[in-house]
């Protein structure tokens, strides 16, 4: 295996310690260890069951891990729960669009801004904030018009930006996106570049997943390459895209 390691002295957002995760005799995740740098974007890339999907899956708690440790902001974490990870500073964008199909696009933005643990009184007190907030989240992914439509009528792109802001509702260190661009039209891609753009000037770590190569030559500033659950390379993007080792397992040119 050949990388291209970070800085050494960069520092480090998240950190996964020879994590494994198996499905049956399949090794998805194979001892990983990669470091993730802060305040900046990275992109993971490999081969169609290379582990990039299970890699986010693990991180935000969606499935256990069988083995090693997950580091985020210094924290060292055996077992990520789903639940908890906005209170470890990090949220995430699903590939497969998961919203609340039967209610209105303004509400699935609220449900997601709203804190249950406050009591009623302070709950009504908060309202006029998250309303403001909501307010801005869609006019940030374009969804302003379609605040009173139900979920389940948006097309597959609207459906992509409201996933897209419910995300980033979450005011939090670490954003991992899914494929978040896959089915946007041109219009909608560029809405979804400039709000990780936007993420990343403010000083946030962004872990993205995305199968368009324009985009992952465009985009971050760090890239990881997996290859059958292991680190394959990583560090600059134009060093690690013209290695002879990616561009034989990944590329194919």
């Amino acid at each position: 295996m050949t990388t291209a390691p970070s800085d050494p002295i960069e520092p480090i957002a998240l950190e996964t310690q020879e994590i494994s995760k198996h499905f049956g005799a399949v090794r998805a995740l194979d001892q990983l260890s990669v470091a993730i740098p802060k305040k900046g974007m990275t992109s993971i890339v490999g081969p169609n069951g290379s582990g990039k999907s299970t890699l986010i899956n693990v991180l935000s708690g969606v499935l256990p891990l069988d083995g090693g440790i997950v580091i985020i902001d210094g924290l060292g974490l055996r077992v990520v729960k789903a639940h908890q990870t906005p209170s470890h500073g990090m949220t995430r964008s699903f590939q497969e669009v998961r919203l609340f199909d039967q209610i209105s696009v303004w509400d699935n933005i609220m449900a997601v801004l709203t804190d249950r643990r406050l009591n009623p009184a302070m709950l009504e007190r908060s309202r006029p904030r998250y309303k403001e907030k909501a307010k801005s989240i869609l006019e940030r992914v374009g969804m302003w018009e379609k605040r009173d439509s139900l979920a389940m009528d948006l097309s597959y792109g609207q459906r992509k930006l409201l996933e897209i802001g419910r995300a980033i509702a979450l005011d939090v260190n670490i954003y991992l996106f899914d494929e978040p661009f896959a089915g946007l039209f041109p219009q909608m891609l560029e809405r979804a570049k400039a709000i990780m753009n936007d993420l990343r000037d403010r000083g946030r770590t962004i872990i993205l997943i995305s199968h368009n190569m324009d985009i992952v030559r465009e985009l971050p500033d760090h890239l990881v390459v997996l290859d059958s659950g292991a680190l394959l390379a990583e560090g600059n993007v134009e060093e690690v895209l013209n290695s002879p080792e990616v561009i034989d397992a990944y590329l194919g040119t």
